[in-house]
């Protein structure tokens, strides 16, 4: 960096007096009495700064009159001026470049500052951002515990209008299952068969009843030239089982069949729920009384039908239709339960031929075959179960 010019005294003692670097004492001493006349304090009373320039004047005259003082004065003045020559030597070049390097430092400290201010802008939008961010996040608590408290109001209140309405039916809650021996009961061996015969507990869905008959191989040994009684071939190791679903129009009845299983059981017949136990709603009318019987095993009791008594029923069926539903009605059972089965579509018109029925009783009908198919297939895979076993 090139030098600084030279920085010239406060006051020169020559130029105050208005003399040369080569005057003598006697033409100091003149000029100091001439300047000191013309601003003397007295004689300028009006001038303010008529003291000061007096006594500057004295100071000046006192330093040139003193040898040692005036040759100090003399070489500071002549370095003076030699440094001010030196600069002005200076050619235009390098004084471009000193020119040019205190731009760059202003450039720096100019982009420093505004790197500082970005730094700081981005400092405080990242602090806007997380504190817009902390708000939508507790808002969005406030929220969700909102929502949690309104559903938990609502299902409170869901829990005490619900308190008594009985549960919902299941699939298999009006469906019993059967199981005999072909031998015992021969004449058994079809849908219309096994409808009629428990037609004495409620009405049955006969489209829905789905069979099964199927060898089993007997546990037991057989003596030769005595009669197996689980078959009808005479003697063999193997009997004839049937399995059956029978579903109800109502629960009623097939609670009532259920009930009558420790009689059937005695005549080799099992009866049994579908599902695999008794249907919930059958404990929520015993809670509240409207279920009549005691809870023992298999559950409360209630009046059966035995092989006896099938002859006189199917007289009266014949004679009086009406007294039989009747009289085969669960009495303990609440009689307004509601059905679990559609109705059965109307008989079609006369003029409609038999390509013309409505989509409704399509779509039943196949739901009616789909149902019967699964419920053969878990037929079949309990009884392949069973042989494993």
């Amino acid at each position: 960096m090139a030098p600084a010019p030279p920085a010239e005294t406060d006051v020169n003692p020559y130029e105050l007096l208005g003399i040369s670097q080569e005057a003598t004492e006697a033409e100091i001493r003149s000029a100091y009495r001439a300047r000191s006349l013309k601003v003397h304090p007295d004689r300028n009373r009006k001038d303010p700064d008529a003291a000061r320039k007096f006594h500057e004047l004295t100071n000046a005259s006192n330093l040139l009159l003193d040898p040692l003082r005036r040759l100090a004065l003399d070489a500071q003045l002549r370095l003076a001026s030699a440094k001010k020559a030196r600069f002005a030597a200076y050619d235009t070049k390098r004084k471009n470049l000193v020119t040019e390097l205190e731009e760059r430092e202003r450039e720096f400290k100019k982009a420093r500052l505004e790197k500082e201010k970005e730094k700081f802008a981005k400092e405080s939008e990242n602090e806007r951002v997380k504190e817009a961010g902390r708000r939508l996040r507790e808002e969005k608590e406030r929220e969700l515990e909102e929502r949690d408290r309104v559903k938990a109001t609502r299902k409170v209140e869901q829990e005490d209008v619900d308190v008594d309405a009985p549960p919902p039916l299941g699939p298999y809650d009006t469906t019993i299952r059967v199981k005999f021996p072909l031998a015992k009961y021969p004449t058994l061996n079809t849908p219309s068969a096994l409808a009629a015969y428990f037609q004495r507990f409620g009405a049955i869905d006969e489209d829905a009843i789905v069979l099964s008959v199927k060898a089993r191989k007997s546990t037991k040994k057989h003596r030769p030239g005595i009669p197996d009684q689980n078959t009808s071939e005479g003697p063999s190791n193997v009997k004839m089982l049937v399995n059956a679903l029978v579903t109800f129009t109502q629960i009623g009845a097939a609670f009532g069949a259920v009930s009558s299983s420790p009689k059937l059981r005695e005549q080799d017949m099992k009866v049994t729920w579908a599902g695999g136990s008794e249907p919930p709603v059958l404990q929520w009318l015993r809670d509240r009384g409207k279920l009549g019987g005691t809870t023992s095993g298999s559950g409360p009791q209630a009046p059966v039908f035995d092989d006896a008594t099938e002859a006189e029923r199917e007289t009266t069926k014949a004679s009086h239709p009406s007294n039989l539903a009747d009289s085969s009605k669960f009495s303990t059972f609440p009689s307004t339960f509601p059905s679990t089965l559609p109705p059965p579509p109307p008989p079609p018109a006369a003029t409609s031929t038999s390509s013309a029925m409505d989509y409704e009783s399509l779509t039943l009908l196949r739901m009616r075959e789909a149902e019967r198919a699964r419920l053969e297939r878990e037929i079949l895979e309990a009884e392949a179960k069973e042989e494993g076993s």
